[in-house]
């Protein structure tokens, strides 16, 4: 049977929302902590609280102190050690270890350094402050092995920086594939500057696998993408490579000689039913216009017109969660849930890794 047609009609359960362990997400915007003060937030249904230590050092610890389940949020940082105003037990900030508890003895043979209150590796890249989530409980793990936090390809030691953010009201499976759907461009996000029905068109792109991932071979921007069309006052040949990664990150590098443009897009769970989708930007284009507003301005409406598709899409999830995945132009979704099931079950099994793609492939739609 021939595989396009074989692959026809194949669904995907939009209820299967399991998380995964063992990746980078970012938490909070990194101007978004100031001082000793501490930020609530919540990622992969763990509640943190997020703070810096006396060398200014992000830290992310799990808000529930072991004692009482009392929230360490409503503690201080002294710099180095979180306390929870409860009993006034005090924590490690990047480790989560227990270094006091002021109701025990002298000869009391508590040993409170074998106690710890949930915490998370924390770095920051691109202006985010990033959490590793080996696990929900923030265990301990060995930080040594811990891959390096993810970093948005630059081109140039000078270049701007824009950040986006907005709540999916979904679980992470529907978020992701949205986000890489090539389809939807000319119905849902229709503008002068964009695209428009009129302008849908036959598509061949070549994709190749990559480490937990896939991606869309560098290429010339399709010619129905507008803003691409400027970069032509530039005179050089303009491409365009995107990556996926697990877990949920889509990064896209344009190149126009010796100036780029790179922006990378994360969903990231809250909730099961509740995801934050951060956008980050950087490039060297343009120097003398002000790209900054106009990037923040359009790429607001941008992702609210994929916000309320969500929104009006749950719904019929509720009573249809199997979502039909067809052709060519929804052979990503399909790759990123194989890509998933190859991770948990490896997680699962202790075994390799194995990638659903064993190749370079070509892929087909209209948009």
């Amino acid at each position: 049977m021939d595989p396009q047609t074989q692959n026809q009609g194949i669904t995907a359960n939009a209820g299967d929302d399991q998380l995964l362990w063992g990746f980078w997400y970012p938490v909070l915007r990194s101007d978004d902590i100031r001082g000793r003060s501490l930020v609530t937030t919540m990622r992969l249904e763990v509640p943190l609280v997020v703070g810096r230590d006396s060398a200014g050092n992000s830290f992310a610890m799990r808000d529930v102190c072991p004692h009482r389940a009392y929230p360490l949020s409503l503690g201080r940082c002294d710099g180095e050690t979180l306390e929870c105003t409860y009993h006034g037990w005090r924590f490690d900030a990047h480790t989560g270890q227990c270094k006091l508890i002021p109701s025990i003895t002298a000869d009391s043979k508590l040993q409170c350094d074998r106690i710890a209150a949930g915490s998370f590796p924390c770095s920051e890249s691109d202006g985010l402050v990033w959490a590793y989530f080996a696990n929900a409980e923030g265990r301990a793990v060995d930080r040594s092995a811990i891959p390096l936090v993810p970093e948005m390809p630059k081109f140039s030691a000078r270049y701007r920086v824009a950040h986006l953010s907005a709540d999916l009201t979904c679980n992470m499976d529907t978020g992701i594939i949205g986000l890489m759907d090539p389809a939807h461009g000319p119905f849902v996000h229709q503008s002068w500057y964009w695209r428009s029905r009129r302008s849908i068109r036959e598509k061949q792109k070549q994709f190749e696998p990559i480490p937990n991932g896939f991606r869309m071979s560098a290429h010339a921007p399709s010619a129905n993408s507008g803003p691409y069309k400027l970069l032509k006052i530039y005179g050089k040949e303009v491409t365009t490579q995107i990556d996926f990664v697990l877990p949920n990150m889509r990064t896209e590098t344009i190149r126009c000689g010796s100036y780029w443009f790179s922006n990378r897009t994360t969903v990231t769970p809250i909730r099961r039913d509740l995801c934050r989708l951060d956008f980050v930007a950087a490039w060297n284009l343009f120097r003398w216009f002000p790209v900054t507003p106009f990037l923040r301005f359009f790429g607001k409406r941008f992702i609210g017109q994929d916000q309320r598709v969500i929104e009006l899409q749950q719904p019929g999830l509720k009573v249809q969660p199997r979502m039909m995945l067809i052709d060519d132009a929804d052979r990503q979704a399909r790759w990123y849930f194989q890509l998933k099931a190859a991770y948990l079950a490896s997680r699962q099994t202790g075994g390799p890794f194995v990638h659903p793609m064993d190749g370079p492939v070509t892929l087909r739609w209209r948009s």
